[in-house]
């Protein structure tokens, strides 16, 4: 039985005294449904206990609070006196509770030990419900990632697997965190897979058993909360979007031309932060502190900014849409950029999908209002999709929920806008821990890792 060393704690796992277990293929979908459908419950609670904090925080706290204002102080100083103290929870959490994986450890973790430590979820918990209860630009996917992929590394412990068959379990809790948070039972387990790799999908076998845990998940995630099933953006206020021709194929290889460019600009603005306090970043107290001040302030300048952006799309940008020049948008997609680096060089937890979502519909607002003759839906799901997929290097699973989430027909021109992102950025990333999937296995249990040629992707945890 092979032993696989554990690179992030230094332990060794000890010898198990029986070989591990192997299921046959339909005993797998049945473990991947179980798995689902454990994590849609937990989504579900994940849910309802950050809707009650984000209403005790911001509906019912500040309504109560801002009676006992002074007449002559403004109520906007409430946003960054909460981010600030929020903040303060953050450095806390992390004081007391330790250091919660980010996604970059997340993907090194499924690489290489195949499973995710259920010691770090406490921590994330806490943490994440705090960072995004402060107002910080980082959403729930990346907890519910650690909860329920940790969830199916538990069950795959229990049952003995092997390390294969224990990554496909640890698949599956994640395809089915992120089934439940995008709406999407096909595109969520896709994003799993392909995340973890900068070029391409690789861990093929684990597409079916995902997809099942992930339809598992997002069935029980919807009946439990109530939310609809479908898109959850309108669309049709930009008027009736005519029939696709070759013009729109350009557009959309022109508009993931931007979006590139938009995410290489925010690579280079998350490093130019690192630098900044790269001094000082091991004081987890004082930087969750300067991040949640950061936010506040950001949020104050421009108030879309606020949040993980999932329902502010719709709230803040498309609604409101009318009333914003092409300055104002290019500057809330400028100001999201930088309040996304200050949440995640403050420590905050989370993940970046929708406030990257953000950037890339303010970005396509501003373009199809400068250049009428593009229409504002596909400008602006092209640019969503791709300043995603130049950080998230995601493209068949970012064109998917993209596609599901605005319950439009233009998969093709989305696909496009994609791929052009991906192809022009394949050679520049922010998660570093992306790499290439192991060269051997199942036969010996061993991994070895192998990266793509022209890869320089240290086995370090940094993610950028």
């Amino acid at each position: 039985m092979t032993i696989a060393a554990n690179k992030f704690d230094g332990e060794v796992p000890s010898q198990s005294s029986s070989e591990p277990s192997e299921l046959s293929y339909f005993r797998t979908l049945l473990y991947a449904g179980i798995v689902g459908a454990a994590g849609g419950v937990v989504a579900t609670i994940y849910y309802f206990v950050l809707e009650q904090l984000l209403e005790l925080v911001w509906e019912t706290g500040r309504a109560s609070i801002l009676g006992f204002f002074p007449a002559w102080l403004p109520h906007w100083h409430y946003t960054w006196m909460v981010a600030t103290i929020g903040g303060l929870g953050v450095g806390l959490c992390l004081y007391f509770l330790g250091l919660p994986g980010e996604m970059a450890v997340v993907i090194d973790r499924v690489h290489d030990a195949g499973r995710l430590d259920p010691k770090q979820t406490p921590g994330m918990i806490a943490t994440s419900l705090v960072s995004i209860t402060a107002g910080g630009s980082l959403g729930p996917e990346a907890p519910l990632v650690q909860i329920n992929g940790s969830l199916g590394s538990w069950m795959a412990e229990k049952l003995n697997l092997s390390l294969a068959k224990m990554r496909i379990m640890t698949f599956c809790g994640m395809g089915a965190a992120l089934a439940a948070f995008f709406g999407d039972p096909i595109g969520g387990p896709l994003f799993a897979l392909e995340i973890p790799h900068r070029r391409g999908l690789e861990y093929y076998e684990a597409i079916i058993p995902a997809m099942v845990a992930g339809i598992c998940s997002f069935g029980i995630f919807r009946m439990g909360t109530g939310l609809k099933v479908g898109g959850i953006y309108n669309f049709g206020r930009f008027g009736h979007l005519p029939s696709l021709t070759w013009l729109n194929l350009l557009e959309g290889a022109a508009l993931g031309l931007v979006g590139a460019l938009a995410g290489v600009l925010f690579i280079g603005i998350f490093r130019t932060m690192k630098w900044m306090i790269q001094k000082i970043e091991h004081r987890h107290i004082l930087m969750a502190l300067l991040g949640g001040l950061g936010i506040g302030w950001i949020a104050v300048l421009y108030p879309a900014t606020l949040f993980f952006s999932e329902q502010q799309i719709e709230s803040q940008l498309l609604a409101q849409s009318a009333t914003f020049g092409v300055v104002t948008l290019l500057g809330i997609c400028l100001a999201k950029m930088v309040a996304i680096c200050c949440t995640i060089h403050g420590g905050f937890r989370g993940g970046f999908i929708f406030p990257l979502f953000f950037t890339g519909a303010s970005l396509g607002l501003a373009i199809a209002f400068g250049v009428p003759a593009i229409h504002p839906t596909i400008a602006v799901l092209c640019c969503m999709a791709a300043i995603n997929v130049a950080i998230t290097k995601t493209p068949i699973s970012t064109t998917i929920i993209l596609t599901v989430l605005s319950d439009t027909t233009i998969l093709p021109v989305i696909a496009i806008a994609s791929f052009t992102s991906f192809l022009l950025t394949s050679n520049i990333g922010l998660l570093k821990t992306q790499r290439a999937r192991t060269t051997t296995q199942s036969i010996t249990g061993l991994d070895e890792s192998a990266t793509e040629e022209g890869d320089d992707l240290p086995p370090n945890l940094a993610s950028a």
